[in-house]
């Protein structure tokens, strides 16, 4: 009896482990923004605000503008050759909901919303590769 609760667990786990599991890392592959070009990308809200500046070594990093590098669950709305929508919730920390289309491998339209620390935010921006990285 204690081998059979053992596999039942088991197989549990590793179904929990799988519904679990961030977009990012199973699922659609998100290959479009694997295709923008790594680099300067220059980031210019259409809201007026200065434009922004950042170095990008995947397309991915786009996703969570105002959460960058927190760790957040992910679930791929849209994964097509022109379009990418993913929303994303960093626990403690808010949520957001990301539409990037993709002009060309150094063009793309971001909308991005959500919340970060409580206060709402909106994006509205083009962003488009201007050069390489420099500096470390």
């Amino acid at each position: 009896m204690g081998k059979l609760k053992l596999r039942l667990a088991k197989a549990a786990a590793a179904g929990l482990m799988a519904l679990a599991a961030p977009a990012f890392g199973g699922g659609p592959s998100l290959a479009m923004l694997d295709q923008l070009e790594s680099g300067r990308w220059e980031l210019r809200e259409r809201s007026g605000a200065a434009a922004q500046r950042i170095c990008l070594q995947s397309g991915r990093r786009l996703i969570q503008l105002r959460h960058p590098g927190l760790p957040c669950e992910s679930y791929v709305v849209t994964d097509s050759p022109g379009e990418v929508v993913v929303q994303y919730t960093c626990r403690g920390r808010g949520y957001g909901r990301t539409e990037i289309r993709r002009e060309t491998n150094r063009l793309v339209q971001v909308q991005s919303q959500g919340i970060v620390d409580g206060l709402p935010f909106v994006i509205t921006a083009e962003a488009r590769r201007v050069g390489e990285c420099t500096g470390a």
